[in-house]
């Protein structure tokens, strides 16, 4: 990695910090330093005027799944269809112009849809074509017979294969060359980083290390990506001695080993999500539960025993109850992914130390009639951030990209407002202040000191100034990785604010 000596002048020293100079040598914060004069520029140094911009440290999106955020900007567009029909047709005229292709469509939302999703739907609009709808979460597959066919589940009875037939069917789908799609990744890494991000945790369904060690030796690759490991390779895990937080060699420090990434249930959208209510007009569905307690503890104590951390997925009140558990009885450092609805009484349990709580604010506005159907009653403890953080909880924001756009802007701003248009607040009692939501975005870091490694963003205004609301807009001037320019807006863009 190219470290090269720089000087950023002019440039606020975090949210409502006094405006200095800060030196970067080999990768690090050397110097913070302000006065009436500048600093003076040393031979071989870069120096870069900030003209009163603010530096933070780096952002990061804690939830990716890297393949499937590449591949879903290629797909059909399906997020705004109302109802499966309308999705339906929309697949349809796109097959109409790709003959011979196996069409994917991505994004829908069916949890306030009229109609019902079925493979003869889809058989009736584009007869004997090979279609797959997949949902914004990720978590249904909606399949003609054709591509039932080719994915393996021919003679499904409805054509919705949801949770693991659903990931077994994303697996099983025909994919561009390898080398296409490594292409396509390590690019969006680069806008990853124009808006501000240094780095990401890939809970994509693949060998995720072996992936992006590939992607790192074959293309440039602008952000620190932690590599989770599917509970279906943990034996190959352990084999090959990884460990939770170790640098993957021969990467330049880019790579890491993340968690055993679990599912304990599924999701709202999809009403797999374990909950200890049943659902509206359901009285025998409180969810799916995907790993009973014995199960999860026995999968845990032997990814903990290898040096492996815990990553589990849990959206419903239940679901949580039932990881944190696990994590009671084993008392090992890990993550509970989403947390989307807790019970009061679990609130507290969040401030085990060593406990991250992964969570995405972003999904809060886009789910909030959704929850507000089949969670009624309880939406008051549903992405409930700010009871969260007053338990004494870690919060760690991801945007489950492509479920959300992977923009940490969108999450702060969803943190911090509680809707993302014109709506009014969805429980705002639930919104964080922003300082909370920044350190959320970058793994805890809440300030610049000397000696830090120089992961950083410089942003056109502080934070503190912006109204909630225009967070999502924020420009970004740069990002650094260990001193190393991945985005750097041109004088132009700097002179033409978002």
């Amino acid at each position: 990695m190219n470290r090269a000596a720089l000087l950023l002048r002019n440039v606020r020293i975090g949210p409502g910090g006094p405006v200095r100079d800060l030196r970067v040598r080999e990768g690090r914060i050397t110097l913070i330093a302000g006065g009436p004069d500048p600093l003076p520029g040393e031979p071989g140094e870069e120096v870069f005027d900030a003209e009163g911009g603010t530096v933070l440290p780096g952002l990061w999106d804690m939830h990716v799944h890297s393949v499937q955020w590449a591949v879903a900007r290629r797909r059909v567009d399906l997020s705004a269809a109302p109802t499966a029909r309308a999705a339906a047709d929309l697949v349809a005229a796109a097959a109409a112009g790709r003959p011979g292709e196996f069409v994917v469509g991505y994004g829908f939302r069916d949890g306030l849809w009229p109609d019902t999703p079925h493979k003869d739907m889809l058989q009736a609009v584009a007869p004997g074509r090979a279609l797959m709808l997949v949902s914004n979460d990720l978590h249904t597959a909606w399949c003609s017979p054709a591509a039932l066919e080719l994915v393996g589940q021919p003679g499904h009875p409805t054509g919705v294969l949801l949770e693991q037939d659903c990931y077994a069917a994303m697996a099983a789908l025909p994919q561009a060359p390898a080398d296409v799609v490594d292409r396509w990744v390590a690019e969006a890494t680069t806008a990853a980083a124009a808006r501000g991000v240094v780095g990401l945790l890939d809970f994509e369904y693949a060998d995720n290390v072996a992936g992006w060690t590939g992607r790192v030796r074959a293309h440039r690759v602008d952000t620190r990506v932690i590599c989770s490991i599917p509970r279906d390779r943990l034996d190959e895990a352990v084999a090959a001695g990884l460990r939770t937080g170790d640098p993957v060699p021969e990467t330049d420090g880019l790579l890491e080993v993340g968690p055993l990434k679990l599912f304990v249930d599924g999701s709202l959208n999809t009403r797999t999500a374990y909950c200890a209510d049943p659902y509206p007009g359901q009285p025998d569905a409180y969810g799916r539960l995907e790993l009973p307690p014995e199960r999860l503890v026995a999968v845990m104590e032997r990814a903990v025993r290898h040096g492996l951390h815990p990553a589990v997925h849990a959206i419903g009140d239940q679901a949580a109850a039932i990881a944190l558990d696990a994590f009671d009885k084993l008392g090992c450092p890990g993550r509970i992914e989403h947390a989307q609805l807790l019970r009061r009484e679990d609130f507290a349990r969040f401030a085990r130390p060593g406990l991250v709580a992964g969570v995405q604010p972003a999904h809060a506005p886009d789910d909030r009639e959704v929850a507000d159907r089949h969670w009624h009653g309880r939406t008051g403890r549903a992405f409930a951030y700010a009871d969260l953080l007053r338990a004494g909880a870690t919060l760690e924001i991801g945007s489950d990209a492509p479920v959300a756009p992977l923009d940490p802007w969108d999450g702060i701003a969803s943190a911090v407002t509680r809707t993302d248009d014109e709506r009014p607040p969805w429980h705002p009692e639930q919104a964080i202040p922003l300082r909370a939501a920044l350190a959320a975005a970058s793994r805890g870091r809440a300030r610049l000191a000397e000696g830090d490694v120089a992961d950083l963003v410089i942003v056109a205004e502080d934070p503190e100034q912006v109204p909630g609301p225009k967070l999502r807009g924020m420009q970004v001037l740069g990002t650094l990785l260990a001193g190393r320019w991945t985005y750097r807006a041109d004088r132009a863009d700097r002179d033409d604010p978002l």
